[in-house]
């Protein structure tokens, strides 16, 4: 009997932007696993921007098309959820050669945390390594007039549109 395979793919996604989409894409072009869960994670080192609610809503509509991709909203350790869920593999995305260094011992701990869980690392596309949430959300706040068609450049549809809303709010 085929035992199914799970990647959890854990971040913030606050908000998700056309870089996390990227690599959605490039893990589900790999035909590895059977199901990709999106894991919306709380950062204890951030506040945040979106609720966690908000953030799975916008994640669930930006990944609606695609089989096998699960997104729910998790607390606790990562390696902990995964071991729970039965991945076999946590995939982590790295933008530049700085996020080495912190995922590596992220990655270190989470085998100790959970010796049967592996850790994926997947490099960006060039085109997405300077896209990040922090900065979606600067230029989105900042810019009086809303960046509408330079933010389609770096976040999906829903994404603009629950920006859209929090930049008149913020008017």
């Amino acid at each position: 009997m085929h035992q199914k395979k799970i990647a959890v793919f854990p971040a913030s996604f606050d908000p998700v932007t056309n870089g996390h989409i990227d690599l959605i894409e490039r893990i589900l072009k790999l035909s590895i696993f059977d199901e990709l869960i999106l894991a919306v994670a709380v950062n204890p080192d951030k506040s945040s921007n979106f609720t966690i609610e908000e953030r799975v809503e916008m994640l669930k509509e930006a990944t609606k098309d695609y089989p096998n991709v699960v997104v729910e909203s998790i607390t606790g350790l990562t390696a902990r959820y995964a071991k729970k869920r039965g991945a076999s593999v946590i995939i982590r995305g790295l933008r530049a050669f700085s996020d080495f260094d912190f995922e590596l011992h992220l990655a270190l701990t989470n085998r100790i945390l959970a010796p049967d869980v592996d850790t994926l690392f997947l490099m960006s596309d060039d085109k997405y390594s300077h896209v990040s949430s922090t900065l979606v959300m600067q230029i989105a706040q900042i810019d009086k007039e809303f960046p509408e068609k330079e933010l389609a450049e770096m976040v999906p549809p829903s994404v603009i549109k629950k920006l859209r809303e929090r930049h008149r709010e913020i008017q």
